[in-house]
């Protein structure tokens, strides 16, 4: 908690007492009356201080919490990964943004009540709002750096703090507080509140637009691809999907729509194919590196997508291969180093039964080929993904040999960043690539070398991708996000 200056006494917004409810969608209406009072309250402060140039006491609002206490060791339907705490106890969680998270909310707290036998109590909690967040929301409002006011920023209200705004609890590293209060989410609303800062920054798209299932790729074009079938499904009244979001928030309803053009691209651009219960799809150009596949997925993972899965482009290593074969990944060689400290190596990304299933299954229904045949355009084994996109210039006899020794078939620098990512954070997640180069066979990726063929699965790749998650989106929630992404000692919430 930020320290508050001596001689500035604390003006809070008049809080409303914790209350318990039995019913989810009442305990979510609660949720949005305080965390909309608290936002109210600093919003119409800081104008009034930035209006001033000073204040005479400091001002302070805090997140609304969830809290529930369980006493009994009554087992609960066991064949369901998530809804209920592993023993009695009292769990909170602290959040933000109630009105986006509604659905996910009302859901989650359905299953504790029904799980449990018990209510769950609605207050506000002791963690401050920081007012970046609060005016986060208000395109007229932003908060200027330190100094640019007439007023000292911290003297007045609360900023950012990182001992709430922290991944300990998906890392396994938090430590209970004195009074024993465990965490009933992966995330705290800072957390929450800093990617939803972030990813509107480095997508240019409102986090409102993101969809369930989330698409990565590492090229271009399959940007435009993505444009191509979004219109497509928008002139189909029988597709279930309602618009198309492009950077900057540009949004159609209807296929014939021009849409505006950024002057300006985001480092990572998203895209988003909308149903009305978002569940639709939604495609981020991360570009290359394992770098910025971290930056994305750390920030796309407060919003609790039920599946995330790599399109992009590919090294094949194998001599077999061809350009534009398809690499289905079922294992990975993490030598990207981006998350050895969050996710040690020794730690196994699995891969997911369902996803796989569901990758090959759309594979042999775009190609239309099936079983042994499927072999011709299309390999499963082990991913490297390396951090040196130019590693092929240093001697490579000791990457060489370890390719060889995972029995690595194909190498990038994005997927085992983003499988990994998608384990630690509980995210089901896949791997999907398409074989663009083969540099231990001297076919390396230089302008011309495409073939028709190569040409051909390009165009196909994107499209089995979206064919994969409609699948996907049909799959009952507790299949999809099951207890392999979970441990012994979870949050109740997903």
């Amino acid at each position: 908690m930020t320290p508050s200056k001596p001689d500035l006494r604390i003006e809070t917004p008049q809080l409303i007492e914790a209350e318990a409810f039995d019913d989810a969608a009442a305990a979510v209406a609660r949720l949005e009356e305080l965390y909309d009072g608290a936002v109210e309250f600093l919003c119409r402060n800081f104008l009034a201080t930035m209006a001033i140039g000073r204040a005479d006491c400091r001002y302070r609002a805090f997140y609304p919490e969830i809290r529930i206490t369980t006493t009994s060791f009554a087992k609960v339907d066991s064949r369901l990964s998530f809804g209920h705490v592993a023993e009695p106890g009292t769990f909170a969680a602290t959040i933000t943004r109630p009105d986006l998270f509604r659905n996910y909310l009302r859901q989650q707290i359905a299953l504790l009540i029904a799980n449990h036998g018990v209510p769950v109590v609605i207050g506000v909690s002791d963690t401050p709002m920081p007012v970046h967040f609060a005016v986060a929301n208000e395109t007229d409002m932003t908060v200027p750096q330190e100094g640019a006011g007439d007023f000292i920023l911290r003297d007045v209200f609360d900023v950012p703090d990182l001992s709430t705004t922290n991944d300990d609890i998906v890392n396994g590293t938090y430590q209970i507080p004195a009074d024993g209060t465990a965490p009933l989410a992966p995330f705290t609303a800072q957390r929450v509140d800093y990617s939803l800062a972030r990813l509107a920054h480095y997508t240019a798209t409102d986090p409102v637009h993101f969809q369930n299932h989330v698409l990565f790729t590492n090229y271009q074009f399959y940007v435009s691809e993505f444009e191509n079938y979004a219109r497509d499904m928008l002139s189909d009244p029988d597709s279930g999907y309602t618009s198309f979001v492009a950077t900057g928030n540009a949004e159609i309803t209807e296929a014939v729509q021009v849409l505006p053009r950024a002057d300006k691209m985001p480092q990572m651009p998203a895209y988003h194919l909308k149903r009305a219960d978002g569940s639709g799809i939604t495609l981020v150009n991360i570009g290359v590196g394992p770098s910025n596949a971290k930056t994305a997925t750390d920030h796309i993972a407060v919003l609790r997508p039920h599946a995330w899965i790599m399109v992009g482009h590919c090294a094949g290593l194998r001599a077999s291969q061809s350009l534009g074969d398809f690499v289905l990944a079922h294992a990975y060689l993490r030598e990207d180093k981006v998350l050895d400290d969050d996710l040690p190596v020794w730690v196994p990304v699995p891969a997911l039964a369902e996803i796989q299933i569901a990758l090959e299954q759309a594979v042999a229904e775009e190609t239309q080929l099936e079983g042994y045949d499927l072999k011709r355009v299309m390999r499963t084994g082990t991913v490297a993904s390396l951090d040196n996109r130019n590693w092929e210039l240093r001697d490579t006899s000791g990457p060489v040999q370890r390719l060889s020794q995972s029995r690595a078939v194909a190498l990038d620098m994005e997927s085992a960043t983003i499988a990994a990512n998608g384990f630690r954070f509980r995210v089901p997640y896949g791997t999907l690539l398409c074989v663009s180069d083969k540099p231990l066979h001297g076919e390396l990726k230089l302008p011309g070398m495409a073939s028709d063929f190569y040409k051909t699965q390009v165009s196909r790749h994107l499209l089995i991708g979206i064919r994969a998650m409609e699948r996907l989106r049909k799959m009952p929630l507790e299949r999809i996000h099951s207890r392999k992404l979970r441990s012994f000692d979870e949050t109740a919430f997903l």
